[in-house]
């Protein structure tokens, strides 16, 4: 019998009144919300875990108060991408630790605060499986996105160390990126965009999330120039211009796995070769045994060599490889590492998502006997 998939969150909000400085008046605010808070805490079919982790970062967030430049000191970085750096600094009023991006635009006054308005969305985005958001500002030529600073880093970043992730948490990354997806479309009308190792983020806590998410379309107009490098998981339908849909994140989320389970970007395919090097040894196609072959299309010599993991093969140029995505099937995982059901649902993505394609909900990956046990043995 299938296990009752948990409802998606509702939007969980707190007044700002409550981050004001000590009065009588922001005192009872502040009461009101957190009995609020609890109220609605308390209606939704959380463990008590989730719960308890929730209602921490929103009592913590609620006494951060307005965010400012001179507040903030730098302990470290945390990386690049997306137009912008990420470094771990600490809220000195409140004592917090937080993840900052800064992002540097040469844009007018109008365009600037509009971006910082669209940004405010994601104070009702509060879900265990999305990053926390503290606030966003503008100041000397930068904008300023606060963050839940996650400890366990990116995906790409414990895949630069593990070489590989092992089949069983990226079953659990796999219902976490899915109810995400779900959470952020069925109570925000939001797409993510830009689903990719770098933008799922882990915890000492065994917490998966969601981060960099399309809410503000000016934000994602004005760094326009610098996606180039993450068209590499865009999906065939997206790079062509045609209709866009959650089956598209879902589409990288696909191109992700692959990535995640072979330890490098998967276009183009590892060949019989590489693949055994990777497993340490020789891949087998179905019940027959025989030598697993994937044929990648020939391409001309002298590429600079891939970035990506340890192909080391001549690299795609940046028009070929979104040629390769729209017009050739999605990289799939090899025969006989995986369960059979870990590799029916990673290969089961479509390379071309169709506009009225099934549902995010109830999730795939959900159903599956191998997923299920997933679940079942989810920490809490």
């Amino acid at each position: 019998m299938l296990a009752r998939r948990k409802p998606v969150l509702p939007a969980l909000t707190i007044n700002p009144t409550i981050a004001e400085g000590p009065s009588p008046t922001s005192e009872g605010a502040s009461e009101a919300n957190l009995v609020d808070l609890q109220k609605k805490l308390a209606e939704l079919e959380l463990d008590e875990q989730q719960k308890k982790r929730l209602e921490a970062f929103l009592t913590q967030k609620a006494k951060v108060g307005e965010l400012k430049d001179d507040d903030f000191e730098r302990i470290s970085e945390l990386g690049a991408g997306n137009g912008g750096v990420v470094t771990k600094v600490q809220h000195r009023p409140s004592g917090l630790i937080m993840a900052r991006k800064l992002i540097h635009l040469e844009i007018k006054p109008a365009i600037r605060n509009q971006i910082i308005r669209e940004l405010q969305v994601l104070h009702e985005c509060n879900s265990p499986y999305i990053v926390g958001f503290y606030g966003a500002f503008y100041s000397d030529g930068e904008i300023s996105i606060c963050m839940e600073h996650m400890d366990g880093g990116s995906l790409d970043q414990v895949l630069k160390e593990a070489k590989r992730i092992p089949e069983e948490i990226l079953g659990k990354v796999s219902i976490a990126v899915l109810r995400g997806l779900a959470y952020l479309r069925e109570k925000h009308q939001i797409m993510h965009r830009d689903v990719k190792p770098s933008n799922i983020l882990v915890n000492s806590r065994g917490e998966i999330k969601l981060c960099d998410f399309g809410v503000s379309g000016q934000l994602i107009d004005s760094m326009a120039n610098s996606f180039v490098g993450t068209r590499s998981y865009m999906s065939p339908e997206r790079l062509q211009g045609t209709h866009y849909s959650v089956q598209s994140d879902i589409w990288s989320m696909g191109l992700s796995l692959v990535e995640l389970s072979i330890g490098r970007y998967p276009i183009p395919p590892p060949d019989a070769k590489e693949l055994e090097a990777i497993f340490g040894r020789p891949m087998v196609d179905g019940a027959e045994g025989e030598p697993h072959s994937i044929s990648p299309r020939p391409r001309p010599p002298g590429r600079p060599i891939s970035g990506h993991g340890t192909d080391s093969r001549p690299a795609m140029a940046i028009f070929e490889l979104l040629d390769y995505i729209v017009n050739e099937p999605p990289p799939k995982l090899p025969s006989g590492v995986f369960t059979q059901d870990f590799q029916e649902f990673v290969n089961k993505w479509s390379p071309r998502p169709p506009a009225n394609g099934p549902a995010l909900s109830p999730h795939p990956l959900s159903s599956s006997p191998a997923s299920l046990r997933t679940q079942r043995s989810e920490p809490t």
